[in-house]
């Protein structure tokens, strides 16, 4: 998806207390970094505007809560989202960081160390051509980058509209070793209470379409 330029978003970010413009500075030491170390730590991988994260992590003050994005512009919106919603909880941003970093590269930012208890895959790309389906970012060699930094028992909670992509990604946990927990090809037709509806969500489902979810964790 094009985003327009936006000026202001670095100089936001780069003021930004709750931005690492040097996220590989903190690999290994990302719990060290919050003011509560011990909580569990989850990622959002691709936050775009921040519809997710901003709902999420001002909901949840027992995590501690990773957002990225590839792009400035986007984690600009992110940021301004966020504050808002951590001003209108009555809350301070002190559960949460943001930063820029290709996801393919994403072994260069985090370790096994920082032990991630849970990942977030929201709406990402599908790319439905086979010779660029490698980019998935739940292609099987980005769910053995995921491997390396999941804690005992950590799980990928994935969220879809694209069906190919999404009986792709089922294939991809099964030959890989992973355990899914729970799946659905229309969520918002189990309406599970803890769902968080974004924008492109909503977008999806006035088009008509369903939405796919699942849960899965490795197996064993």
């Amino acid at each position: 998806m094009r985003i327009r330029r936006k000026p202001w978003a670095r100089p936001e970010l780069e003021a930004c207390p709750f931005y690492i413009a040097q996220p590989g500075e903190n690999r290994g030491r990302w719990r060290q970094q919050f003011a509560r170390p011990d909580a569990p730590l989850h990622l959002e991988l691709g936050c775009g505007k921040g519809g997710f994260i901003s709902q999420l992590a001002p909901q949840h003050p027992e995590n501690n809560y990773l957002a990225i994005d590839i792009k400035s512009e986007m984690l600009g919106l992110c940021k301004r989202k966020a504050e808002a919603a951590y001003a209108a909880a009555g809350r301070p941003v002190d559960n949460l960081y943001i930063f820029a970093q290709n996801i393919e590269l994403l072994p260069q930012v985090l370790a096994p160390e920082d032990r991630v208890e849970r990942i977030y895959i929201n709406f990402c790309n599908p790319w439905p051509k086979a010779k660029h389906q490698k980019r998935r970012l739940t292609h099987p060699r980005q769910l053995q980058n995921y491997r390396a930094l999941l804690a005992p028992g950590g799980e990928i909670w994935f969220k879809t509209d694209d069906d190919p992509l999404f009986a792709d990604t089922m294939v991809y946990f099964d030959e890989g070793g992973w355990r899914v927990l729970y799946a659905t090809t229309d969520l918002h037709a189990q309406q599970l209470p803890d769902n968080i509806v974004t924008e492109h969500e909503q977008m999806f489902v006035e088009m008509g379409k369903t939405i796919k979810f699942c849960k899965a964790a490795l197996d064993g």
